[in-house]
C-alpha cells in the first residue's frame, strides 16, 4: 500500500480533531459511516480509518475491539493499550510478515462481522492488516490512523505530533 493512499485516508483525522475540540461527539454508527464513506472514496479495500480519540471512545463504549498488530517486542518495550487483543502482523526485529495472521485472527474472532480497530506503530502495518482481514471476509476491519507512536518527525522521533500516546490516551508499559 502506498504512503499516498495512507495519507489520503488520514483526511478524517482533521475532521475528528475539530469534532473533539468543539466538544461534539459523533455516535458510533456515524463514525463508522464516515470512515466507510471516506474509504470508499479512496478505493480502500478495508472498512476505513478511525482517528485515535474516536477509536478509544468506541473501544471504551464496547462498540469495538482494539486489535494491536504490532510485534510482542513493541508491545512490551514501547507500551500497549490495556485490554487490547494481540495478533502480530509481523514478528522479530526484522518485522518478518506473519503468514498465519488471518488464521490467528480467525481463531480469536470467529464472527467476521466483529468490529475490529487495528493498531500498529504509525498506521501503515495496521492498514495492510485491515486489508488482509477484509479479503478474509471481515466486514468491519478498521485502521486506527496515526498508530500508537505516530509518524517520525523532522527530528527523527515519534510521538510528538500524532499517535495514540501523543493524544494522551490510556496505555501501559511492562
Amino acid at each position: 500500500m502506498s504512503d499516498d493512499v495512507l495519507e489520503a485516508s488520514a483526511v478524517s483525522v482533521d475532521e475528528e480533531h475539530a469534532l473533539t475540540e468543539s466538544g461534539a461527539q459523533a455516535d458510533a454508527s456515524e463514525v463508522f459511516a464516515q470512515a466507510r464513506q471516506h474509504a470508499s472514496s479512496q478505493g480502500l479495500a478495508y472498512a476505513g480509518g478511525i482517528a485515535p480519540r474516536q477509536a478509544w471512545a468506541l473501544v471504551s463504549s464496547g462498540a469495538a475491539t482494539l486489535l494491536d498488530v504490532r510485534s510482542a517486542e513493541e508491545r512490551k518495550f514501547v507500551g500497549q493499550v490495556s485490554d487490547s487483543q494481540h495478533v502480530a502482523w509481523a514478528t522479530g526485529t526484522s518485522l518478518t510478515r506473519n503468514p498465519r495472521f488471518a488464521r490467528e485472527v480467525e481463531a480469536k474472532f470467529k464472527d467476521k462481522n466483529a468490529v475490529l480497530l487495528l493498531l500498529c506503530r504509525s498506521g501503515k502495518r495496521s492498514a495492510a492488516a485491515a486489508e488482509v482481514l477484509a479479503k478474509a471476509g471481515y466486514t468491519n476491519a478498521f485502521n486506527v490512523l496515526e498508530g500508537f507512536e505516530g509518524e517520525i518527525d523532522q527530528q527523527q522521533q515519534r510521538g510528538k505530533a500524532d499517535g495514540w500516546r501523543h493524544h494522551g490516551l490510556p496505555w501501559i508499559q511492562d
